[in-house]
């Protein structure tokens, strides 16, 4: 089942685009239990993976002018924790659009 949710940001194209990276690279430090990773297919295209005990969660995220897009490939063993998945990833995400915009990025 794939999961999807969209995170809306008011910062131009080339800084959403880092913000994006230094969410996902926070996101692989702060939580390297979970074995998170990624590969960028594009400068607003990310394969990203996630793995728990028991599973492997993949999916996309794309950047786009005025919002981020994120899917996920929620395994049904998982379905009852996808709301959850989403909220800290997107708490990542909001942290560093904060960030940017309180200008805090150099």
């Amino acid at each position: 089942m794939a999961v999807q949710h969209r995170i809306p940001h008011d910062l131009d194209h080339a800084l959403a685009r880092r913000v994006v990276r230094l969410a996902l690279e926070s996101y692989q430090r702060q939580f390297p239990q979970f074995k998170p990773g990624g590969e960028w297919l594009s400068d607003d295209h990310a394969h990203l993976w996630f793995t728990p005990p028991g599973s492997r969660l993949e999916g996309d995220l794309r950047v786009h002018s005025d919002h981020i897009d994120l899917q996920i490939e929620v395994p049904l063993l998982f379905r009852p924790f996808r709301k959850q998945a989403i909220r800290v990833i997107e708490a990542e995400v909001r942290e560093w659009i904060a960030k940017a915009q309180a200008g805090e990025l150099g």
